[in-house]
């Protein structure tokens, strides 16, 4: 059994998950994932281990209500530190709790989130299917996963060819080496789970160059 890990392990990594959220790689990733997402315009969106925010930043002008769940507690003071400094706390809430276990009614959200969090679960399909619970039918639901190709020689190989360095590199490698050591998947086999859990439609954006898989779940 894949060990769980624990909010504490996190509590240190803040600024390492927060400069890492602003690096090219992973930004422009959210940038994929937010314009894969459609517009925000009057929605309640969850992200799932929204770490400092950065995510949910993108849709803070057109969402009626963005929700951030992370199992550290620095992380989401860190998220409700950085919605305070652009003067929108009052259009966000931010709460400690495990991924696995969402303190929210179902149907709650129009649109829930979830980047680089589902595959460090010991059994990810726990964090889907409550993902899915909170989600209102006719929402959707968005992930980020790295994919089977993922690992440290062809994360190293991608920041040779887009010509990382520093920072940059050393995030995506970090991240690369995680993976391997906790989940990776197909396009089809994120469809089967989804939709095993009652996901009606699912889609697949391939990001770094296959590395990563961006999923649509239309509920």
């Amino acid at each position: 059994m894949m060990r769980k890990m624990q909010g504490e392990e996190f509590d240190s990594l803040v600024s390492f998950f927060d400069d890492m959220a602003r690096t090219e790689w992973l930004g422009g990733v959210h940038d994929e994932l937010k314009k894969a997402s459609g517009s925000w315009e009057d929605l309640s969106v969850l992200d799932v281990g929204c770490g400092t925010g950065r995510l949910l930043l993108r849709g803070v002008e057109e969402a009626k209500q963005l929700s951030g769940i992370d199992l550290s507690s620095e992380m989401v003071k860190a998220s409700k530190q950085n919605f305070f400094f652009i003067n929108r706390s009052n259009k966000s809430h931010f709460s400690e709790g495990d991924a696995c276990n969402l303190s929210f009614e179902d149907n709650t959200f129009d649109l829930s989130l979830s980047t680089c969090v589902m595959f460090l679960l010991p059994e990810p399909e726990a964090g889907m299917k409550e993902m899915i619970r909170v989600t209102k039918d006719g929402g959707r639901v968005i992930m980020l996963n790295p994919s089977l190709q993922m690992d440290q020689m062809a994360a190293f190989k991608y920041a040779k060819k887009h010509q990382m360095s520093g920072f940059e590199q050393t995030s995506l490698l970090k991240w690369s080496n995680v993976s391997t050591k906790r989940h990776r998947y197909t396009p089809e086999q994120l469809s089967e789970k989804l939709k095993g859990l009652g996901a009606k439609e699912t889609k697949h954006i391939e990001v770094l160059d296959g590395l990563a898989i961006i999923t649509v779940a239309e509920l």
